[in-house]
């Protein structure tokens, strides 16, 4: 019989053959069952017991903010003994977190060129941005700037839901399509010329088309 200690925020992969014949019971704080397919799974309380046999679990979770600990009961021939594992989650946090703030910041980097290049290929081709609200004309280092800033703002998020979703990649891809829809509105109402509204519209597409996917596929990888 050993024990499993769970600081807040931990994650244990299951392995199959180590939970074969094991029966647990939570003897403090919450579990949460992370599901086959990433989905999250029921989260048991004090007192619960469970065995993972054919259950299709991949992983422990502590969902809570005090460390769980599981009781891990284990049949055997010779006598029972108790040890303690703990399970550490900062280095895998800051693993994770490390690995989507590099992500997104070459994501960032490449939407500002790629949206600032977009900006100035339209500029040649005519569009002159000029905004009747106000009566300016949008420079070209404007929209490196706005790209840079909302890109950021994407990173926030998806490293909010990272820390704090069960399933952050399809959130995050839901809340970022839904904002970059309403970012439409701005441009509509501004009663620009046809040519200025159309390439607007496009230059929103632009960064989203790269920091979307590329958070998106950040969010899956490192919340596994």
């Amino acid at each position: 019989m050993r024990t499993l200690a769970l600081p807040r925020g931990a994650r244990v992969a299951v392995v199959a053959a180590q939970w074969r014949d094991v029966f647990a019971v939570v003897t403090r704080g919450r579990v949460q069952l992370e599901l086959r397919d990433g989905e999250p799974g029921p989260v048991l309380g004090r007192d619960a017991g469970f065995w993972l046999r054919g259950t299709g679990v991949r992983a422990l979770r502590n969902p809570g903010r005090r460390t769980a600990r599981i009781r891990i009961i284990t049949p055997t021939t010779g006598g029972t003994t108790m040890t303690t594992t703990h399970a550490t989650a900062a280095p895998t946090r800051t693993h994770r977190f490390r690995g989507l703030a590099r992500t997104g910041l070459l994501a960032t980097l490449a939407a500002v060129v790629a949206t600032t290049l977009a900006a100035a290929l339209a500029g040649a081709a005519g569009v002159d941005f000029a905004i009747p609200d106000g009566g300016e004309t949008i420079p070209l280092p404007g929209f490196a700037v706005v790209t840079g800033f909302f890109s950021i703002i994407g990173v926030v998020i998806a490293a909010a839901l990272l820390r704090w979703s069960a399933r952050p990649a399809p959130v995050f891809l839901r809340t970022a399509l839904a904002l970059t829809v309403l970012s439409f509105a701005p441009v509509l109402l501004a009663g620009a010329d046809t040519g200025t509204t159309v390439a607007l519209l496009a230059l929103h597409l632009v960064p989203a088309a790269v920091m979307i996917p590329a958070l998106t596929r950040s969010l899956a990888t490192h919340s596994r």
